[in-house]
Formats: structure tokens, C-alpha cells, sequence
């Protein structure tokens, strides 16, 4: 009877530890990881870094090639050059030497204008003492008038010259100007971005591509796992989810390391690794796990990622 009862007793307490479920978040150490793509299609030229270094922010990882963009911001540079002198001319005025050479050209058809209108009366006159015919005093017209005209045409390009350009052609070149000096800012960010840079401090960690090789748009050509403390990204058991919040503090294991670390929760998923479907009973529902972020401590700053590391669960 003893025995039987013995046996019962053990059943009970397997069946129990069977039961209870895991009491620990497994995971792995991770870093913050930067990628950084190609902008353009381009073929890479350089790439002063080798994996596994340690990189500052600013210093040049891969140096993509640059020919063809350059060419590019020599055009529109000069585009905007010449729209800055158009816009200078417009609102200087015309050059002293053009104004003089259109006071030059009034003063000359005035003296023509008079020269005829003299001889235009002068031929009327002999007309009427019938000492010159019709078709004379007719040239003599046609002359004045030709005269007269150009002296109006040449007053008038005067008077353009001296009383300066209309606003809206001044308004319109200062558009053009603007336009021409946000087109040369563009090109040339896309011209820096052809030197892709560190934007973190850390190590080297990826470089897809090798020099001379074509890299797509958008394509990741750097990756730089970031100089911080690791945090361990972990599996939360579902029955420990409505338990956590985020600022709490937790015991870390990680593997090699005989003392264990004191971590702050960061943050942790609402929703669970996989969607699980409306009839799971309590059983399935103890399998769910959620992920979360538990920041280690400054002294875990030399831990390297990827290592495995558990997290302790709140006890009841």
C-alpha cells in the first residue's frame, strides 16, 4: 500500500512540472543595426573601410562611382550662372556706351527729319509756282515720313534704356534664378549621396558588394552594427504577457557568463509571434509567446551580439 501510494505521489509531481510551462523568455543579444542603400544605379569604385572595423560617424564606407553626376552639376551650375547675369543686367540697367549710342541715333534721324521737312516745303513751293512736278513733291513726302519714323523708333529706344526694364520681367528672371539654384542643391545631394558615410559610431559589420561590381537603387550596400549596450530580444510566454509593462526590471542569463544582469524592459509586442486562431483552448494559449526588448546595463556594453540570453519571468 505504501508503495502504490509512493508511486501516486511521483506521477503527481511529474505530471505537475510537466504542466507549470517554461518560466524563462529565450533570446539572443542584439545591437541596433544601420543599413545604408544606393541611391543610384552606380557602379562602386571604392571601399576604404574592411569589415569588422570600427567606424566614427562621417567617415566614407563605399565611395560609388561619380563621373557621370558631376558632369551634371557642371551643367546646371552654369545654368544658374547665366540666370544670375541675366537677372544682374535687368536690374543694372543698359551700359553708359548703349545709352550714348541710342542718344547718338536721335540726334541723327532728328537732323534727317529736318533735312526733310525743309526740303518737303521747299518742293511745295515749286509745285505751286509749277516749277517742279507732282511726283517730286510725292518723294519729298514719302522722304519726310520715313524720316519721321525713324526718329520716333530711335526716341524710343532711348527712352527703353533709360527708364530701366518692367518689373515683371525682373520678377520673372528672379524666379528663373531661384529655380536654377534649387536644381544645382539637388544635384549636388544626389552627388553626395553617391558617398555613402557612417551615420552612427560602430563596427563595419556588412559590405555586400565588391569594388567594381553594379549596385541596383535602393539596394543595401553598408551595414554598421551601432556602438551601444546590447539589449536582449527575447520570447515572452503568453501567461507572463499580462505581467510585464514596460520600465520593468529583469533578471538576464546570458551563456558564458557566470553573473547574471539586471535589465530594463523597453518594450514589448501586443500582439503575439504568429495570429492564432479564435478556438485555441488554455493549452494552446500558454504557447503563444510575445516579443520584447530588454535593455542591458553599461557593464554588458562588451557582450557581443548574437550570443543566447534568458530572461527571467515576474514570480507569482
Amino acid at each position: 500500500m505504501g508503495r502504490v501510494l509512493h508511486t501516486l505521489l511521483l506521477m503527481f509531481a511529474v505530471t505537475a512540472c510537466t504542466e507549470q510551462g517554461p518560466t524563462e523568455a529565450l533570446g539572443t543579444l542584439e545591437r541596433d543595426r544601420v543599413t545604408l542603400t544606393a541611391t543610384s544605379n552606380e557602379i562602386v569604385r571604392l571601399q576604404p573601410v574592411k569589415e569588422g572595423e570600427f567606424v566614427k560617424k562621417g567617415d566614407v564606407l563605399v565611395q560609388l562611382d561619380n563621373k557621370q553626376q558631376l558632369a551634371v552639376i557642371a551643367r546646371v551650375k552654369a545654368e544658374e550662372a547665366q540666370a544670375a547675369a541675366y537677372l544682374l543686367k535687368l536690374t543694372n540697367g543698359e551700359r553708359p556706351e548703349d545709352i550714348a549710342a541710342a542718344q547718338a541715333s536721335v540726334e541723327r534721324a532728328k537732323a534727317t527729319l529736318t533735312e526733310a521737312e525743309s526740303s518737303y516745303r521747299r518742293i511745295t513751293k515749286l509745285v505751286a509756282q509749277k516749277l517742279a512736278s507732282y511726283s517730286e513733291r510725292d518723294r519729298a513726302r514719302a522722304e519726310r515720313d520715313a524720316a519721321q519714323a525713324d526718329y520716333h523708333s530711335a526716341a524710343e529706344n532711348l527712352a527703353k534704356l533709360t527708364s530701366g526694364e518692367r518689373p515683371e520681367n525682373i520678377t520673372q528672371a528672379q524666379a528663373s534664378l531661384e529655380a536654377a539654384s534649387a536644381e544645382v542643391a539637388l544635384q549636388q545631394q544626389i552627388l553626395d549621396d553617391l558617398t555613402i558615410i557612417a551615420t552612427r559610431d560602430g563596427v563595419l559589420d556588412s559590405l555586400p558588394y565588391n569594388v567594381g561590381e553594379r549596385v541596383s537603387t535602393s539596394s543595401i550596400v553598408a551595414a554598421v552594427q551601432a556602438d551601444t549596450v546590447p539589449y536582449a530580444r527575447v520570447y515572452v510566454p503568453e501567461p507572463y504577457r499580462v505581467k510585464l509593462k514596460a520600465g520593468d526590471k529583469l533578471t538576464v542569463h546570458v551563456d558564458g557568463m557566470a553573473n547574471s544582469y539586471t535589465g530594463t524592459l523597453r518594450w514589448i509586442a501586443t500582439e503575439p509571434a504568429f495570429t492564432p486562431y479564435y478556438a485555441l483552448n488554455e493549452q494552446d494559449r500558454a504557447r503563444l509567446v510575445y516579443l520584447a526588448e530588454v535593455d542591458m546595463p553599461d557593464e554588458a556594453k562588451d557582450l557581443p551580439a548574437g550570443v543566447p540570453a534568458q530572461v527571467e519571468m515576474p514570480h507569482e
